[in-house]
Formats: C-alpha cells, structure tokens, sequence
C-alpha cells in the first residue's frame, strides 16, 4: 500500500538519517530567512544573505526530492 507525501515524509523522517538532516538545515534556513524578513529595511549584505539562504533551501528542498523519489520508485518496484 503506498503511502500519502506527508506519510512518507513522516517515514523518512524517522528511518532515513540523510533526509532528517537535510530536513533540520532546511528548517535551520527558514528561521534566518524569517528573521531576515521581518525587517523594514535589509542592508546589501543581507540581502545578499537573503538570496543566498534562498538557494540554499532550494537546494536542500530538491536533495529531499530525490529521497523521496527514490524511495517511491523502490516501493513501486
């Protein structure tokens, strides 16, 4: 029986430590991205760091993307 998105996630979370990890800097990053945000005013710098945490979290996103997509596959296989 496959699993929902969030079932998985909820399974990798627990059995896979790769994706806990990635998943804990993707959290890590969002926090500095909010604290960033709610500022009225960022200085070229943080902007700069802005952008950078962007990619960042886009990047680890996509790493926990092909995790689950390779374990669907394993599970359709």
């Amino acid at each position: 029986m496959a699993l929902t998105p969030d079932e998985l996630k909820a399974h990798l979370m627990e059995t896979d430590e790769e994706f806990r990890r990635l998943a804990a800097q993707h959290s890590e990053y969002s926090k500095k991205l909010e604290e960033l945000t709610s500022r009225h005013y960022l200085t070229p710098d943080e902007q700069l760091e802005e952008v950078r945490l962007k990619k960042l979290k886009l990047r680890l996103k996509d790493e926990m993307e092909r995790i689950l997509e390779r374990y669907r596959s394993q599970q359709v296989a």
